[in-house]
């Protein structure tokens, strides 16, 4: 059924061509639940219990977010450059968890500075 298709293959070092993946999906994530928790005292009590909602919501896409350019984008001669690497993707997801659990605002901005170790380690890395 497919067969007319004329398929060309093409490097790529990820899934797809560079240009799809980037750490900041994530960081916006973890800015939100930054300003969840700050703003969380002065919030009604039907507002706090959305505001858990949402932050407990923000940490996984955090986590999903993280766990895809972690699987999908660095590969072997990523590690080779930067041999912490596994070790940085597995404490900022474990920070993501934290956050859900957790109202200190310290513990958001932990994630936060966690990503932008990540994110400028992706920049270094990108070729295209």
């Amino acid at each position: 059924m497919l067969s007319h298709l004329r398929i060309k293959p093409v490097y790529a070092h990820c899934d797809l061509p560079c240009g799809v993946y980037d750490p900041a999906q994530a960081r916006i994530e973890a800015e939100s639940i930054v300003e969840i928790m700050k703003r969380y005292p002065n919030f009604s009590s039907t507002d706090q219990t959305r505001a858990i909602i949402i932050k407990e919501e923000r940490a996984e896409l955090v986590k999903h977010h993280l766990m895809v350019l972690w699987a999908d984008y660095f590969k072997p001669e990523h590690l080779e450059r930067f041999p912490k690497l596994h070790e940085q993707f597995w404490m900022a997801i474990k920070q993501a968890s934290t956050c859900k659990h957790s109202l200190d605002v310290n513990e958001a901005q932990k994630l936060v500075d966690q990503i932008d170790a990540i994110a400028d380690i992706f920049r270094q890395t990108k070729t295209v």
